[in-house]
């Protein structure tokens, strides 16, 4: 189970919740499925998240949290993470190959990515798909 708290932007709105699948919990936020006061105020950015082997541990929390001074709050967030990251990141999507981006596989005899077609990208590197 996870407790996460989201903002809008450093310093910004926040709301606190908890999950038992992060990601898709984060991903029906960035739909505006999440929650209307999410929704209404754009809080979307994942800036902390905790884990929790014991759902009522997570639960339990989470309320104390809710009661929590908004200074308290920021401060846990500053501690984790003083940058206010966006601590989500989605799935690999596949997108088409560009020329301008070098492969980075090590396995692949082409120096660069300047066949047409799709590619999967990862953190920034760009290599062919598999063919089939």
């Amino acid at each position: 189970m996870w407790l996460y708290i989201l903002a809008s932007q450093k310093n910004g709105t926040l709301y606190v919740g908890v999950t038992n699948s992060l990601s898709k919990r984060v991903d029906e936020h960035r739909d505006g499925r999440g929650s209307e006061f999410a929704r209404r105020y754009r809080v979307m950015r994942l800036v902390y998240a905790e884990a929790f082997a014991d759902p009522s541990e997570a639960i339990a929390h989470e309320k104390r949290m809710k009661h929590w001074r908004r200074a308290w709050k920021i401060a846990l967030i500053e501690r984790a993470n003083p940058n206010w990251n966006d601590l989500y990141r989605p799935p690999i999507s596949i997108e088409p190959a560009s020329p301008a981006i070098p492969c980075r596989r090590s396995l692949s005899r082409r120096p660069s990515c300047s066949s047409p077609g799709s590619a999967i990208r990862l953190f920034g590197s760009t290599c062919p798909a598999p063919r089939s």
